[in-house]
């Protein structure tokens, strides 16, 4: 008989969950990059505009581009002009019309011929004027040497008479030949539109430009008689929309142009050539008008939401029945691939400048994390290029200055701190004058006060202060709700909201009170919801004489029913309460994954996700307060609570996943 020895089952082993890497690019610094060399393939995370753009290109489209500034449109627009062919470009001329010298002739010929037949008659031009020169020196000479030297036997005392006749007659032949001169001179053609030196087609940013820069005009001339005049066919001046002839126009925010300038470029655009004449009336280029230029041009206007309300409207039917719109991506997908790509434009942007040396993988994983934050959104990068353009070019500053070859992490975290944009700056010293007179508190516990977080411009946070009183109501019919701090609509109808949620859990008869809100020295104004959890908060406080701990601040908006909803800047928000000393921040569930805070940041504050408002009394509130904060809860069904309960489970779930 053998003896067997059971075998204890072995443990498995917890696995270890993998955490994906920043980028997965080995690389040294970003001068390992290649930057492509077309514009097309440098526009990063619009996927779907560069393909418009290239079925635009293809089909000779016109493209109105909308979206936030620094997303990428301009570049889109100087793309389609590389990708347009070049064998098309023609040159346009100008030249005089003899029975009507007001009405100069436009001829159109291929790409670098115009510059040859300038110069022909530039140099028949000059061979004429040697001849011309050396007539008007011989006849003078002639007559005066026949003055000087043939003697005059009859009466010699004619001398001095002759040498002045003499004189007149030189000085006579010398302006006959001299208009002989500007004449033909006058003959030779103005080159309008040269494209001999471009290695693509045209591009050119109309972006601000007035009418006559736009459409053409014509000079004014003082000198209009006596033979001293510029002839009109030299005074013609083309427009960016003939410059753009077989190229592209790009139009930044088109809405600032006039609406006269919108509806004749529409007819530039339909009748692909437009009349120079002179734009103002005033000028004697008014009376000037040459014959139609052309200018088949394609159109890329550009601008954001509101640029449509002041668009021609049939211009941008134009566009709309004969190309596309294209509403620009602000954010994209924060995966690994989008992160490598965004390596490439910490590459391009140190090749574009050309002054700053190249980024260690360290600095790049920098500005990656500076993507993340200013996406604002969870699982997102910003695509606010030119703003990130902005702190690569500070970072790589100050890597020069201290005469660094490469471009390290500190130089990139000491870029975010010193060139903040204006609305950052002015966020911190809003909180600094704050604290110094003690009107943020961050320590101890108010009545009826609460840190309420807020955003400033569209990337600073900032805390501001709402006070809450009650008082009896002086009115016979109810009591009332009264805000002051400069609210704006949605703020004041947030206000309102407030009260239902109070009459209904609470069961205090607001109708015997008048709620006084105040958010303090607001002189900037508040607008949006997002203080709504704070308003409701210190109004509980009030009612209930419960003091709000100061070391608390929060944002989110609140909804009648008690529900915690997402707002926006919620990292900037933080931020901000870190700034001013705030120990914890309640902030929407929802929100939890668009926190993006380094580990230093989070070592200094505590993030409390919230779904329902009794969690923000339970977490703001002091010790007496967890009854109101019970009352509240008592309110939800327990399926709400079992919903909310996965909810939050599962947020967590994927934040860790993340991490």
């Amino acid at each position: 008989m053998t003896n067997t020895t059971s075998k204890s089952p072995s443990k498995k082993k917890p696995e270890v969950q993998k955490t994906e890497p920043l980028i997965d690019v080995d690389i040294k610094s970003t001068a390992e990059i290649p930057v492509p060399t077309r514009l097309i393939d440098q526009v990063l995370g619009q996927k779907k505009a560069v393909e418009l753009i290239k079925k635009a290109a293809i089909q000779r489209r016109n493209v109105l581009l909308i979206g936030e500034p620094g997303t990428g449109k301009s570049m889109l627009g100087a793309a389609m002009a590389e990708l347009l062919p070049r064998e098309d470009l023609e040159d346009i001329l100008c030249v005089p019309n003899k029975k009507d010298p007001n009405n100069p002739k436009i001829v159109t010929v291929p790409s670098g011929e115009g510059r040859r037949i300038v110069d022909r008659y530039m140099e028949k031009s000059a061979r004429s004027q040697n001849i011309r020169m050396i007539i008007s020196l011989l006849i003078p000479l002639s007559i005066m040497l026949y003055v000087i030297f043939v003697p005059l036997q009859s009466n010699p005392d004619f001398r001095p008479l002759l040498v002045l006749l003499g004189t007149f007659v030189s000085f006579f032949s010398f302006l006959v030949m001299g208009q002989l001169r500007s004449r033909s001179e006058n003959l030779v053609p103005k080159i309008l539109v040269d494209t001999s030196q471009q290695t693509h087609a045209p591009f050119n940013d109309a972006t601000g430009a007035h009418a006559g820069a736009l459409l053409g005009d014509v000079r004014h001339d003082p000198f209009q008689s006596g033979g001293l005049g510029t002839p009109p066919h030299e005074r013609v001046e083309s427009g960016l929309i003939h410059k753009s002839h077989k190229g592209v126009l790009f139009c930044d925010e088109i809405s600032t142009l006039a609406m006269r300038t919108q509806q004749q470029l529409l007819t530039a655009m339909q009748e692909k050539e437009f009349q120079i004449t002179g734009q103002s009336e005033l000028s004697s280029g008014a009376m000037v008008r040459t014959d139609p230029v052309p200018c088949d041009f394609i159109l890329i206007a550009a601008g954001n939401l509101p640029t449509l309300k002041d668009m021609h409207p049939a211009l941008r039917s134009r566009i709309r029945g004969y190309g596309y719109e294209i509403y620009m991506d602000e954010v994209m997908p924060d995966t690994l691939e989008n992160r490598n790509k965004l390596v490439r434009f910490v590459a391009q942007e140190v090749v574009k400048d050309g002054r700053i040396p190249h980024f260690s993988k360290k600095a790049v994983e920098e500005i990656i994390r500076e993507f993340r934050r200013r996406a604002n959104k969870k699982n997102s990068l910003t695509l606010m290029f030119r703003e990130m353009g902005g702190l690569i070019r500070a970072a790589g500053d100050i890597a020069r200055e201290t005469n660094s070859s490469i471009t390290t992490m500190e130089h990139v975290l000491k870029a975010k701190s010193l060139a903040g944009s204006l609305e950052q700056q002015i966020a911190e010293k809003f909180i600094e004058n704050k604290r110094a007179y003690q009107i943020i508190l961050n320590e101890g516990a108010v009545v009826g006060r609460v840190n309420a977080l807020a955003v400033l411009g569209s990337r600073s946070g900032i805390v501001m202060n709402v006070e809450a009183e009650v008082t009896p109501t002086l009115s016979k019919q109810e009591g009332r709700i009264i805000a002051t701090g400069k609210l704006g609509e949605i703020a004041k109808e947030s206000v309102l909201n407030v009260s239902a949620i109070i009459k209904k859990y609470t069961g205090i008869d607001t109708t015997k009170h008048d709620i006084h809100v105040q958010f303090l020295q607001s002189y900037e104004g508040v607008e949006g919801d997002s203080a709504s959890v704070s308003i409701a908060t210190a109004v509980v406080s009030a009612l209930t004489s419960i003091p709000v701990k100061q070391d608390v601040a929060m944002t989110g908006s609140l909804s009648v029913r008690g529900e915690v909803l997402p707002i926006g800047g919620v990292t900037f928000k933080a931020e901000a309460a870190i700034e001013a000393g705030i120990k914890r921040v309640i902030i929407p569930l929802g929100n939890l994954a668009d926190v993006v805070l380094s580990e230093k940041q989070l070592e200094q504050i505590k993030i409390i996700p919230v779904t329902r408002f009794w969690e923000v009394l339970k977490y703001a509130l002091v010790d007496e307060g967890q009854e109101i904060a019970k009352k509240f809860k008592a309110g939800i069904t327990k399926y709400e609570m079992e919903l909310e309960e996965k909810l939050k489970k599962e947020a967590l779930k994927s934040l860790n996943m993340k991490k």
